[in-house]
C-alpha cells in the first residue's frame, strides 16, 4: 500500500491548478499561507514522515487558492479604505495581506520594527508613504487607486497618526516580484560583473617619470580634502559592469541579497513609477498619483528617510547607522567643510538629478578658487602700488582746485584734495592689472563651462547615464483639461493625444511676452525712482545738520540707495514669480518639462533685470549725460542729473555691487536654512507640548518624516537661480569689482554645506530622479558668458578711467611721443582731465548759496569740473576740445578690439578642449567591448551547465552545439 504521504502527493498531483482560473493576478497579490498551515497542522503531527514536500505543494495550491478569492474580493467586497480596520497609534497594520507572509514559528525582527522602516511584520521594507485625512471627501477616488494598487502587486498596510486621528498613513512596499518586473520594463541599470581596469602601453621613460612623481607625493602629507575611507568603510562602492535588469538573464546579475539588491532610491522610483499610472476613476486621463495629490485626495506623498541622522555612537569607532547618517557625518556636518563631497554617496540617496545639482555646484566652487586669487591678486596690487600711483597723489596735493558743487544750491564749492580718499579706493579696484582681469574672467567664464562638460561626461559615465534617454512625457492634465476636444496622433506612441492648435499657440505666446515686456517696464520704472530719489536727497544730505551727513553726502546717498533698491528687488521677487507663474500657465505647455523650461526663463529674466538694471544704470548712464555747469539737463525740466564724484563713477558701482552681493547672499542663506529651522522647531516645540519628549523620541519615522517641511514646489529652481545669479554677479561686472569671486567662493563653501544640511535634516526625502545634465540652465550660463564680455569691455572703456589714461600717457602728456606709458607720463593728468567753469555763468536754480569765500577770503571766480572741454573765454565756450574726441575714439576702438579678442579666445578654447575626455571614450569603448564578451560568456557557461545537468538525470537532449 501507498504510504500516507505518497499517496496525498498523488492526490495533489491530480487537482487542477487554479492558476488557469487567475493565472493574471498570480504574481501580483498575496499569498495566505497561515490558513494552509493551521488545517494542515493535524495531520503532520499525526505521522513521522518527513511532510517538506507535502507542504510545499499544498501551500502552492493555497497560493492559487487565495489569489482566486483576492480577485474576487476586490471586486465584490468593500475597499480597504474603510477606517474600521485602522489601528491608531500602536504601530500596527490594516487588514493587510504583508501580515500573511508570517511564517509560524518565524520571530519577528524587533529591531526592524522599533525604528519605523519596516511594516508590522519587520521584514517588508517600507518603499512609499501617502498621507490622507479621513475628513476628505474624495473617498471613492482613494479606495479605486488604493484597490488598483494592490492589483499591481504593492503590499499596503494603514496607520494612523499619533499627533491627530485624522490623518491617515499608507505604506507601501514593492516585493521582488514587482520589482523586477516593473525594473525591466524602466531599463533600470544594475551590477553584474566587477570592472577590470586596464593600463595603457606606456614608454619606460614615462614610468619612470611617474615613479618618481608618486614617490615624491609619498613623502608629501595626505590631502586633507580627500574623505577618509578607512575610518569610513560604507563609503566604498562596488565598481561594477552595469546592464539593463532583465528577469529572463538574472543569473547574470550580482545578487547577493533580494532585499538589498535595488537600493532604496531605486525601490522608491519604482513604486513612484506604478503609482504613476495606476488609475482612480473610469476614464482615459483619471490616472496617477499627481493628480490625486492636485485635488486634494491625498495630502502628501513622499519616501522615507533611512532614520535619524543622528547617533549617541561615534561614527569611526562604530560604524554609520544608515546612509543618512553617514551622509550628515561626512558631508552635512559643519566639521567637514573644507573635505570633497561624497557625490557617489548622494547619488545613492538623493538620485542623479540632485546629485548633478551638487557635482556642478562643487565643480562652479573649485573653479573659483583660481579666479579669487587673481581678483585678490589684483585687488593687492592696487594696495601696493597705491603710494606710487602718480593720479592719485595729485588728488591729494591738489589743494588749490576748487570743484564745482555737484548739487543744486545746498551744495557747496569743494576741494579736489577732499575727494583724496576716493580716489585713493579706486586705485584698488581700477590699476593697471585690471584689464587683465578681464580678459582672464572671460576666458574663465568659457574653460569653466567647457571642463563642465567633461566632467559630466566622466559623472554621466559613472552613474550610467551615457545611454539614458528620458521616458516619453506624460501631458499635464491642464492642457488635456484645455484641448481635450481636438485629438491627433502621437506620431511616437501612435496614440490620439490633445491637440494645441498653431494659432491658439503663437496668440498666447505673442500675449506672455507682451506680459513679460511689460514687468522689463516695471523694473525700469523702479529704477527711474532710484534715479530720482539719488537726484533728490543728495542735495537734502548736502544741507543736512550732521557734519559727518553733510561732508559725505553723495557717500551717503549711494549707500541708501542701495539698501532701498535691495528691499524693492526683494518685493519686486515676490510679485515676479506670481507673474511668471500666471504667464507660464497661459501659454499651456504640453508637459511638465516644457512647463518647468518655460517658467525657469521666465523667472530668471525678471530677476536678472531686477538685479542688474541698476548696476547697469550706475556702470553705463550715471554721470554720462548730465551736460555742464551752466546748462544741466534735467528730469522733467526740474531735478538735475546726478553727477559721478570728483574721482569718478567707479566707486559707487562698487559700493552697489558689494553691498547688494553681500546683502542678497545673506537673505537667501537665511531663507534657506533659517526659515525651515523655524518652522520645524516650531512644529517640535508643539509636539512637546501635546505629548512630552519621551513620547515624541518613540514617533515612527513616517511621523517625523511628515513633520518635516516639504522640497519645494519647483524642485531644485530656487537653488539653481541663486547661483546662477551669482555667476552673473562674478562675471559681468567683476572689471569694477575684482573681489567678487572672493565673496562667491566663500558664499559657496557655506551654501554647499547649507543645502546638504537642509536636505539631509530639514526636508523630507525627495524622490529620487535621474537627469543627465543640469538642463536649461547651461544655455543660460553660456549667455551669461556672452554678455560679460561685452559689459566687461564697455566697464574698462567707459566707466574706469583706463582709456582717458592710456590717450594722456601717449599722445598729451610728458612722454607723448615715446612710446611709454609709465607713472611717470601720468604726471598733469588730473589737471588735463579737468574743464574750467566760470562761476558767473550758473543757472539761478544751480547757483550755490555759498560765494566759496571761505576758502580764498575772496569769491570763487572758476571752478573746475570732469569733462573734456573748452574754457568760457574761448571762442566756443565749453565746447568738446579735441581730446574728448581721441578718448572717445579709443574708448570705441577698445571695445571692437577687446570684444574680437576675447571671443576668439573663447572659441578657440571651446574648439580645442573636447566635451568627452579621451580616456573615458577609450574606457567606453572598453566597456562595451568587455560586456559583450561577458554576456557571451554567462551565457555559454549557463548552456553548458544546463547540458551537465540533462546528461547527468539521463534526460534527453539535442546534440547542438555548444
Amino acid at each position: 500500500p501507498e504510504s500516507p504521504s505518497t499517496g496525498f502527493l498523488t492526490a495533489l498531483s491530480q487537482t487542477p491548478s487554479i492558476s488557469s482560473i487567475s493565472s493574471e493576478g498570480r504574481e501580483d497579490l498575496q499569498v495566505n499561507r497561515l490558513e494552509t498551515q493551521i488545517w494542515i497542522k493535524p495531520d503532520i503531527e499525526k505521522t513521522d514522515v518527513d511532510f517538506s514536500e507535502i507542504l510545499n505543494a499544498i501551500q502552492e495550491i493555497a497560493k492559487d487558492v487565495n489569489i482566486f478569492f483576492d480577485e474576487l474580493e476586490g471586486v465584490n467586497s468593500p475597499s480597504k479604505d474603510d477606517d474600521s480596520l485602522l489601528h491608531h497609534g500602536n504601530l500596527t497594520s490594516t487588514s493587510d495581506d504583508a501580515s500573511r507572509l508570517e511564517v509560524v514559528g518565524e520571530e519577528v525582527p524587533d529591531k526592524n520594527k522599533a525604528n519605523g522602516l519596516y511594516f508590522r511584520d519587520g521584514k517588508c521594507r517600507i518603499d512609499y508613504i501617502l498621507v490622507y485625512r479621513k475628513s476628505n471627501p474624495q473617498t471613492e477616488k482613494r479606495e479605486v487607486f488604493e484597490r488598483n494598487i494592490r492589483a499591481e502587486g504593492l503590499q499596503m498596510e494603514k496607520e494612523s497618526s499619533l499627533t491627530n486621528s485624522d490623518i491617515i498613513f499608507v505604506k507601501l512596499h514593492a516585493p521582488w516580484e514587482v520589482l523586477g518586473k516593473y525594473a525591466e520594463l524602466m531599463n533600470v541599470r544594475m551590477p553584474f560583473r566587477r570592472k577590470i581596469y586596464y593600463l595603457h602601453r606606456r614608454y619606460k621613460f614615462m614610468n619612470r617619470i611617474e615613479k618618481q612623481i608618486s614617490r615624491f607625493r609619498g613623502w608629501l602629507p595626505r590631502k586633507p580634502m580627500k574623505l577618509d575611507k578607512e575610518t569610513l568603510p560604507d563609503l566604498e562602492e562596488n565598481d561594477c559592469y552595469t546592464a539593463p535588469f532583465s528577469q529572463q538573464r538574472i543569473h547574470h546579475f550580482i545578487i547577493h541579497n533580494k532585499d538589498t539588491f535595488f537600493n532604496n532610491a531605486t525601490r522608491s522610483r519604482i513604486v513612484h513609477h506604478i503609482l504613476q499610472r495606476v488609475k482612480y476613476e473610469e476614464g482615459k486621463n483619471k490616472i496617477g498619483l499627481n493628480r490625486l495629490l492636485s485635488n486634494g485626495s491625498y495630502e502628501a506623498a513622499f519616501p522615507l528617510h533611512e532614520g535619524s541622522y543622528r547617533s549617541k555612537n561615534s561614527i569611526k569607532t562604530h560604524g554609520a547607522e544608515n546612509h543618512r547618517h553617514l551622509l550628515y557625518e561626512c558631508w552635512a556636518s559643519w566639521g567637514v567643510w573644507y573635505k570633497y563631497q561624497p557625490l557617489d554617496l548622494v547619488r545613492r540617496y538623493f538620485g542623479e538629478k540632485i546629485g548633478l545639482y551638487f557635482a556642478w555646484l562643487g565643480w562652479y566652487t573649485g573653479m573659483l578658487f583660481p579666479a579669487a586669487f587673481i581678483g585678490l591678486f589684483v585687488f593687492l596690487y592696487g594696495v601696493t602700488t597705491l603710494n606710487h600711483c602718480q593720479v592719485s597723489k595729485e588728488v591729494c596735493q591738489a589743494t588749490d582746485i576748487i570743484m564745482c558743487p555737484i548739487c543744486d544750491k545746498y551744495c557747496p564749492f569743494m576741494r579736489l584734495s577732499d575727494s583724496c580718499v576716493y580716489a585713493k579706493v579706486t586705485h584698488l579696484f581700477d590699476n593697471g592689472a585690471t584689464v587683465f582681469f578681464a580678459v582672464f574672467m572671460a576666458v574663465w567664464a568659457t574653460v569653466f563651462l567647457e571642463f563642465w562638460k567633461r566632467r559630466r561626461a566622466v559623472i554621466a559615465y559613472d552613474w550610467d547615464l551615457i545611454d539614458w534617454e528620458e521616458e516619453e512625457e506624460e501631458i499635464r492634465p491642464q492642457f488635456e483639461a484645455k484641448y481635450s476636444k481636438k485629438e491627433r496622433m502621437n506620431p511616437i506612441s501612435g496614440k490620439p493625444e490633445p491637440y494645441q492648435a498653431f494659432a491658439d499657440k503663437c496668440s498666447r505666446l505673442i500675449v506672455s511676452a507682451s506680459g513679460i515686456f511689460f514687468m522689463i517696464c516695471v523694473v525700469i520704472a523702479a529704477v527711474f525712482g532710484i534715479v530720482i530719489y539719488r537726484v533728490v536727497t543728495v542735495s537734502t544730505f548736502a544741507a543736512f545738520k550732521w557734519a559727518l551727513i553733510r561732508n559725505n553726502s553723495q557717500v551717503a546717498t549711494t549707500g541708501t540707495a542701495v539698501c532701498i533698491n535691495f528691499c524693492i528687488i526683494m518685493l519686486l521677487n515676490v510679485l515676479y514669480e506670481k507673474v511668471a507663474l500666471f504667464l507660464t500657465n497661459l501659454e499651456q505647455p504640453r508637459t511638465e518639462s516644457e512647463w518647468e523650461n518655460s517658467f525657469t526663463l521666465k523667472m530668471f529674466l525678471f530677476q536678472f533685470v531686477n538685479l542688474n538694471s541698476s548696476t547697469f544704470y550706475i556702470a553705463f548712464f550715471l554721470g554720462r549725460f548730465t551736460g555742464h555747469p551752466g546748462a544741466y539737463l534735467r528730469l522733467i525740466n526740474r531735478w538735475r542729473l546726478e553727477e559721478c564724484h570728483p574721482s569718478g563713477c567707479l566707486i559707487d558701482l562698487c559700493m552697489q555691487m558689494g553691498i547688494i552681493m553681500v546683502l542678497k547672499q545673506t537673505w537667501n542663506n537665511f531663507m534657506e536654512l533659517g526659515y525651515p529651522l523655524i518652522q520645524n522647531w516650531w512644529t517640535r516645540r508643539k509636539l512637546r507640548q501635546e505629548y512630552g519628549t519621551q513620547r515624541k523620541t518613540s514617533f515612527p519615522q513616517w511621523e517625523k518624516d511628515y513633520n518635516l517641511q516639504p522640497m519645494n514646489a519647483y524642485g531644485l529652481f530656487d537653488e539653481y537661480l541663486e547661483m546662477i545669479l551669482q555667476f552673473g554677479f562674478t562675471t559681468i561686472f567683476v572689471a569694477a569689482f575684482p573681489l567678487a569671486p572672493l565673496l562667491a567662493l566663500l558664499n559657496n563653501i557655506i551654501e554647499i554645506r547649507l543645502d546638504a544640511y537642509k536636505f539631509v535634516t530639514q526636508w523630507r526625502r525627495p524622490l529620487a530622479s535621474r537627469a543627465k545634465d543640469i538642463g536649461i540652465w547651461y544655455g543660460i550660463l553660456e549667455g551669461i558668458g556672452i554678455l560679460s564680455v561685452i559689459t566687461n569691455a564697455f566697464v574698462i572703456a567707459v566707466t574706469s578711467d583706463f582709456i582717458p589714461r592710456l590717450v594722456y600717457a601717449y599722445k598729451y602728456g610728458p612722454c607723448a611721443g615715446q612710446g611709454e606709458a609709465g607713472q611717470k607720463c601720468m604726471v598733469g593728468y588730473v589737471n588735463a582731465s579737468l574743464s574750467v567753469f566760470l562761476v558767473s555763468d550758473f543757472e539761478n536754480r544751480s547757483e550755490p548759496t555759498s560765494n566759496g569765500s571761505e576758502f580764498s577770503g575772496s569769491p570763487l571766480k572758476y571752478c573746475r569740473y570732469r569733462d573734456y572741454r573748452d574754457p568760457p573765454h574761448s571762442p566756443v565756450p565749453y565746447g568738446y576740445t579735441l581730446q574728448f574726441w581721441h578718448v572717445l575714439a579709443a574708448r570705441l576702438a577698445f571695445i571692437i578690439v577687446f570684444e574680437h579678442l576675447v571671443f576668439c579666445i573663447k572659441h578657440l578654447i571651446s574648439y580645442l578642449i573636447p566635451d568627452l575626455p579621451k580616456d573615458l571614450r577609450d574606457r567606453m569603448r572598453r566597456e562595451k567591448y568587455l560586456i559583450q564578451e561577458m554576456m557571451y560568456e554567462a551565457e555559454l557557461e549557463r548552456l553548458q551547465k544546463e547540458r551537465k545537468e540533462r546528461k547527468k538525470n539521463g534526460k534527453s537532449y539535442h546534440n547542438e552545439w555548444p
